[in-house]
């Protein structure tokens, strides 16, 4: 039986990590399955793995590399000085300790999940390993980062991306070693929302890509429209007290509810009791908690700039899509699907099917066809 293991920073809260677990569990029916975490956030995985997925941890220490980040640029430099031997510790074991456990660890196939990990693979791991970057970032044209990328995979055999944007992008600048497979969920609920709520629901990592104050200021608007509405907001982040902040200076009160990180079976229950999923990421190269909104038959509204979301959502059919970040577009959209039940549910069912598409054992398939491929 075949090896992969599967390398990322950490198995906490988020989209990759999310990722990594749906593929994981899948791979582990077929192949000998290990994840290889360079750091431990906490005791045991967020999201739930088989029990013949091999977890192995490369330190158990967290990472401050974005707080340090944060604390800088808004000098801060009390934490950031009481943040600096914990932030020297971080960069010895992603450049140093990783490289050492990527040469002692034996497998067929080893995955990465970003820059560093694929630049790493390719320099300290054998040639007979079949190399495999998979990228979720989204360049947004930042030629900077796309040079960083492409340097990063020059000795890795294949990238995958997630959108087929990314791929046909990154194929002119290394053809024949890009292949599109699309992130997938591992679940389709039994019970659909009812949609019969006055709830409006955002899930994400609270940071200033995701564009949740925007959200805030456009709700704000919805609310003296809709005072009976209410925004759930689902997750956290080093910008949450600059969120919390700014609800109190709308004066959003109760109608706003940060429920922080949550566990898949809490959030089922929240999306059982929304009626509208909205999206305002500057920035978002898939958009893994769009499609589970979907898959509860719920409608979602989505701004352009959350490149993941043109390929989503269907303008018109399962949801509205909002070009160039227009607010009252967004507002005009979300109002009319609150004033119209019947939309709503025919929406819904759309979102519902469109989301079946994207069932993890429909893309493993993509997967197995590249773990077969022939080395170049």
């Amino acid at each position: 039986m075949k090896k992969i293991t599967i390398l990322l920073s950490h198995l906490g809260y988020g989209g990759i990590s999310n990722e990594v677990a749906c593929l994981a569990n899948n791979l582990a029916n077929l192949y000998d399955v290990e994840i290889l975490s360079v750091y431990r956030l906490y005791n045991e995985p967020v999201y739930e793995l088989k029990d013949n997925v091999k977890i192995s941890y490369i330190s158990d220490i967290k990472p401050n590399k974005t707080e340090m980040r944060h604390y800088l640029k808004n000098k801060n430099f009390k934490m950031y000085f009481k943040g600096l031997a914990h932030m020297i510790t971080g960069i010895f074991i992603r450049y140093i300790k990783t490289p050492i456990v990527l040469k002692k660890t034996k497998q067929d196939i080893l995955i990465t999940t970003n820059t560093l990990y694929n630049y790493l693979s390719g320099k300290f791991v054998s040639s007979n390993v079949k190399k495999i970057a998979w990228e979720h970032v989204h360049h947004n044209d930042n030629k900077k980062y796309i040079k960083k990328l492409v340097k990063s995979v020059k000795n890795v055999d294949y990238l995958v991306c997630v959108s087929e944007e990314l791929k046909n992008h990154y194929e002119k600048l290394m053809p024949g070693k890009v292949f599109y497979i699309p992130n997938a969920i591992d679940n389709i609920p039994n019970k659909l929302s009812k949609l019969d709520s006055n709830n409006i629901t955002s899930v994400g990592k609270i940071s200033k890509e995701k564009g949740f104050d925007d959200l805030l200021r456009l709700f704000k608007k919805i609310t003296l429209k809709y005072p009976d509405w209410k925004l759930n907001v689902i997750g956290d982040g080093l910008y949450k007290n600059e969120l919390l902040d700014l609800a109190k200076e709308l004066k959003l009160g109760d109608k706003v509810i940060f429920h922080g990180y949550q566990d898949k079976e809490y959030i089922k229950e929240v999306m059982l009791n929304t009626s509208i999923y909205v999206m305002t990421s500057l920035s978002e190269a898939f958009g893994i908690s769009l499609l589970e909104a979907m898959s509860y038959g719920i409608p979602c509204v989505s701004y352009t700039s959350a490149q993941g979301a043109n390929y989503l959502i269907d303008d018109k059919v399962n949801g509205f899509l909002i070009g160039n970040r227009d607010e009252d577009e967004m507002i005009l959209k979300i109002s009319e699907l609150i004033e119209n039940v019947n939309l709503r549910n025919k929406m819904g069912k759309e979102a519902r099917r469109k989301s079946k598409e994207y069932l993890d054992t429909n893309i493993i398939n993509d997967w197995q066809k590249l773990f077969k491929k022939r080395k170049k």
